[in-house]
């Protein structure tokens, strides 16, 4: 079975990718998507889970918050280590959102605006907050703010995900996200069945 196995650091990233998958994996490519507790429960368990893990031609992606770290390239870096531990390293592939998974949806306002029914937010893209979502050091908190609080951190990422703009180049995370998922998704479909 051709199977992308997503680590997650938490339920919203799971609700999010719930809505966003089925829009852009082939039918041949089965997501399988694993919510952790937070950052630290998935740094103890995902060497575990990978190596455990039976199918051999799964692929797997581990997307985390870089939070307050002050490089995400650390953080990616230490999580490789865990794949390698794992003996995953050459089928594995790691994603940071930079700084929150909430940088995803501030990059694509008109997502926000149709997924919560708040009228007038996309026309906010323009300004110079939002151009550039993932330098923004609290994206949820802002998040938040522009949402007037309606968008709660699951139930908001599963109906934000079914708008969200596949090609959306304003959060580079999101983009290097986007283009790992279809990379892993072709290496499957390279695979003889």
């Amino acid at each position: 079975m051709k199977e992308l196995v997503f680590l997650l650091e938490e339920e919203s990233a799971k609700a999010m990718l719930e809505s966003l998958l089925p829009r852009i994996l082939d039918a041949g490519v089965k997501p399988r998507l694993l919510a952790f507790e937070g950052k630290q429960d998935l740094e103890k368990q995902m060497a575990r889970k990978m190596r455990s893990y039976i199918n051999p031609q799964a692929r797997f992606i581990v997307m985390r918050d870089q939070d307050a770290a002050p490089d995400c390239r650390v953080v990616k870096d230490a999580l490789l280590m865990r794949c390698a531990e794992a003996g995953r390293q050459g089928v594995a592939l790691v994603r940071i959102a930079c700084h929150e998974l909430e940088s995803f949806y501030l990059a694509d306002l008109a997502a926000v605006e149709t997924g919560l029914g708040i009228k007038g937010l996309a026309k906010q893209q323009g300004t110079a907050k939002f151009k550039n979502p993932d330098s923004l050091q609290r994206p949820s908190k802002e998040l938040f703010a522009l949402t007037k609080l309606r968008y709660q951190k699951i139930s908001g990422s599963r109906m934000i995900g079914q708008h969200l703009e596949v090609g959306n180049a304003r959060s580079s995370s999101f983009r290097n996200l986007i283009a790992g998922i279809k990379r892993m998704e072709q290496e499957l479909l390279g695979l003889a069945a």
